[in-house]
């Protein structure tokens, strides 16, 4: 066995280990500390059910009611003059907003062009260098009651625009 793999193996034991023996040293009730993180992790679970909820219905109707198509229908005579394969225009319009839907435009872009080709590698790429910025900016913000993300969204916006254009631009000469 290789030096990876068995720190690849060993890796969740150690740490538990550690921090179980740090407990013990230091006599602390890890059991009723344990017990009071996992209360706290259904309220939060709580807490997010609804915007959660609210995103999925709201990716749904996205989708159902054609609007996703005329999108990328009006986008695409834009994308032929930026270079940027109208193809992946809808992993483009649902990756901020979900990470699942993302996942199966990516997998259904695959279906039809290959992983090896140019529109599989941009889709992949864009997939791993682009954030659910919609639906992190709605949980983390609507659990921590945080009402200022004006800023937050146009700079999670800026990034995700770039993460987009650079997988583009690599995949195109790589």
């Amino acid at each position: 066995m290789d030096i990876l793999k068995l720190i690849s193996y060993s890796i969740i034991p150690v740490i538990l280990t550690v921090i179980l023996a740090y407990g013990l040293i230091k006599n602390v009730d890890l059991y009723g500390l344990f017990a009071e993180g996992a209360k706290d992790g259904i309220h939060t679970a709580v807490g997010i059910m609804p915007y959660m909820i609210a995103i999925f219905v709201a990716i749904a109707f996205f989708t159902a009611s054609g609007a996703l198509g005329m999108l990328e229908h009006l986008f695409s005579p834009i994308c032929k003059i930026l270079g940027f394969p109208s193809e992946l225009l809808s992993l483009l319009f649902i990756k901020p907003v979900s990470g699942s839907g993302g996942l199966a435009v990516v997998k259904t872009i695959l279906e039809q062009y290959g992983a090896d080709s140019y529109i599989g590698r941009a889709a992949s790429v864009m997939m791993g260098s682009a954030e659910t910025i919609f639906y992190t900016i709605a949980i983390y913000f609507g659990v921590t009651s945080v009402k200022k993300s004006r800023y937050v969204m146009i700079s999670g916006l800026a990034a995700y625009f770039a993460g987009v254009a650079a997988s583009v631009i690599i995949c195109k000469y790589i």
